[in-house]
């Protein structure tokens, strides 16, 4: 299973939120950059990025900053925030980064999915966010009725090749990962490599993850248990390894 450290950026700053309120965010580092360098460093070789203002603002914010990282991390970066159009999704692309990650306009607008199916093919990862099960857009900030096993499942048909699992109730709250909706997605929807977001607060959370013994459940996002170093990058590693990942 891959460790993905989360970089979440706000007014240039590494933060993180709880369950996705911006009015509640702590700043963890004024230098994103030398974040991610220090991720590296430590032998994460995936890394995570969130341009929280391009969530709220409906459009990439960070692009610079983002392709300053991604020229300078020697692995995996993954993109998401504010990707809602064609241009938004241009921009992000000549970034550099390995792959985008759609939410709103993917599951809002299937013509522009489509497009994006087409155009980043094994690149795109759609984010599902869900709070109580139902899916969310617009940077958290709506809850639809559309479950996020129903929406995974036409993602499938869609095409989708990736879908990120966030349970917002979890997320930055650090009470563990939701166990049960990540199995129940999962198994609705096999044909999708799976990223686990939200809650992972100790090495047993990482080590449980593992032991669910979920075949498409590839990776897993963790953000505020590194930056409180609750644990670090090679202990994580080594539990995601230890546990037969």
């Amino acid at each position: 299973m891959i460790l993905y450290p989360a970089i979440d950026l706000k007014d240039g700053r590494a933060v993180r939120l709880r369950q996705g309120d911006f009015a509640q965010s702590t700043v963890f580092s004024d230098d994103p950059l030398a974040q991610a360098r220090a991720f590296a460093e430590a032998g994460a070789t995936a890394l995570h990025i969130v341009d929280l203002d391009g969530a709220q603002d409906g459009e990439p914010v960070h692009a610079p900053l983002v392709a300053t990282i991604a020229a300078n991390f020697p692995g995996t970066v993954h993109l998401g925030g504010g990707l809602r159009t064609r241009a938004a999704i241009e921009t992000a692309i000549a970034t550099g980064v390995t792959r985008l990650v759609v939410g709103t306009a993917a599951l809002e607008d299937r013509d522009l999915l489509r497009w994006a199916v087409d155009r980043l093919g094994d690149a795109l990862v759609v984010a599902l966010d869900a709070r109580d099960n139902m899916v969310a857009t617009h940077g958290w900030t709506r809850v639809s009725d559309r479950s996020a096993v129903d929406v995974a499942t036409e993602l499938v048909a869609e095409g989708v090749r990736h879908l990120l699992y966030t349970d917002i109730a979890r997320d930055g709250m650090l009470k563990g990962p939701n166990a049960t909706g990540l199995r129940r997605l999962a198994e609705a929807a096999p044909p999708l490599s799976v990223i686990a977001s939200g809650g992972v607060s100790s090495l047993d959370d990482l080590r449980a993850l593992c032991e669910l013994d979920i075949e498409n459940l590839n990776g897993v996002i963790v953000g505020r248990a590194l930056y409180e170093e609750r644990f670090d990058v090679p202990q994580a590693l080594e539990a995601l390894a230890g546990a037969g990942a």
